[in-house]
């Protein structure tokens, strides 16, 4: 049975001319990302220090885990098509992530560790592709950038205010075990605020059921601007390597834990920054054009990475790197979104998750690899190169964008 929804709740337009839904589907993502963040910087420094795991079994872990959140998006996005209860999903995602959480305080080993970031994982890839069919139907394409790009800032706000929470459990408590521990298990907290808060104030909007096929890429039903895009992001994303080794970098730059969460809240506050902006800008200039500064300055970023001496460096390089992901996380499901008829949205935003998830698990088995066989700089020096790439496929092989595109061709 649906709830009732008042067209007005889910039309009419408040803080910067967003729908109710959106902005507390900001506040869901706030919520979570301050449960995430608490901990995302730490595991590999978990894994490395206590654990003792290699950087192979890291580049695994970060890779299988990420792999199998994008694989499951294009089946929730099905679906949520199939179904027309894309709340459903997105609270059964937000609450199997939530649940799983404090289980981190419990491993003794490094395949401990796999498990519980594989169910947080599943629930991520649950609950990504409803999510945005709800924030992608509850904004007019004019202001999808703008939605997306709100999204994308409330959830970075909730990473910056994580890792400040994690900061004081670290100062408070002198064995790094011990307060890890204490971070996985007080982390949950807001994760499980943020699925009632979800629950609550989200209304269900009614769609009808459909009768769709279970969702299938198949390149010759797809047209080529899509084709096109979906290539760029699999090149890029082929060479974009989990954060753990962002992480590792700057504990193998001499950067101490505490300070490690401090740089991530500096990562996180020029992303949340730029994330509205960049949204804004590309419903006026393009998405193009917005994401491919952002793959150069990925690049520039990994470039220094890969070259940095002194711990110094490490806090303006994730600086810049916040800029990167502020400039593409919104922008690229807003493409995706834009690319798509609307029966098939969520399959289609789930097909992009897909493709970029499975390019992301050779990504961090590569960078594992590197890490530990051939240079602490060699996994910088081979993404840098795969933006770069990426960035001349989408410069000079993509064409321009158009208003009436298309998931499939004519």
């Amino acid at each position: 049975m649906f709830a009732e929804v008042n067209d007005e709740t889910n039309t009419k337009r408040g803080f910067l001319g967003l729908s109710r839904t959106i902005i507390v589907l900001g506040i869901v993502s706030l919520l979570t990302d301050l449960s995430t963040e608490m901990m995302v910087p730490l595991i590999p420094l978990f894994l490395q220090n206590v654990l003792h795991a290699s950087g192979t079994a890291i580049g695994f872990i970060e890779g299988a885990a990420e792999c199998v959140a994008s694989l499951l998006r294009v089946f929730a996005g099905w679906i949520a098509d199939r179904t027309g209860r894309p709340k459903l999903l997105a609270v059964f995602g937000y609450g199997l992530s939530s649940v799983s959480k404090p289980f981190f305080a419990a491993a003794t080993a490094w395949s401990h560790v796999f498990a519980v970031r594989l169910a947080d994982r599943f629930g991520k890839g649950i609950r990504s592709a409803p999510r945005d069919v709800i924030i992608a139907e509850s904004a007019p394409q004019e202001i999808r950038g703008k939605a997306f790009g709100f999204h994308r800032m409330m959830d970075t706000t909730g990473a910056v205010f994580g890792p400040l929470v994690a900061y004081g459990i670290i100062l408070s408590i002198a064995d790094n075990g011990a307060a890890f521990r204490t971070i996985f298990i007080v982390g949950a907290i807001p994760a499980l605020l943020a699925v009632i808060v979800l629950q609550v104030f989200v209304a269900e909007k009614p769609h009808e059921a459909r009768t769709i096929e279970p969702p299938k890429i198949r390149w010759g039903v797809l047209s080529k601007r899509l084709k096109l895009f979906l290539a760029v992001v699999v090149v890029f994303s082929i060479g974009n390597s989990s954060d753990a080794f962002l992480i590792l970098r700057a504990q193998d730059l001499k950067v101490s834990v505490p300070h490690v969460l401090l740089i991530y809240v500096l990562f996180n506050l020029v992303s949340a920054a730029f994330s509205l902006p960049a949204g804004i800008v590309s419903d006026r200039v393009g998405r193009r054009a917005v994401m491919t500064v952002g793959l150069l300055v990925f690049a520039v970023t990994y470039l220094g990475f890969a070259l940095a001496k002194t711990p110094g460096t490490v806090w303006v390089l994730f600086a810049v790197y916040g800029l990167y992901v502020g400039l593409t996380a919104g922008v690229l499901r807003a493409f995706a979104a834009d690319l798509a008829p609307p029966n098939l949205r969520g399959t289609a935003i789930g097909a992009y998750y897909t493709l970029e998830g499975i390019a992301l698990f050779p990504a961090s088995i590569i960078a594992g690899v590197l890490w530990q066989h051939v240079s602490r700089s060699a996994p910088f020096y081979y993404g840098a190169a795969m933006a770069g790439l990426a960035v001349v496929l989408l410069v000079f092989i993509m064409p321009g964008e158009r208003k009436d595109s298309s998931l499939c061709s004519e």
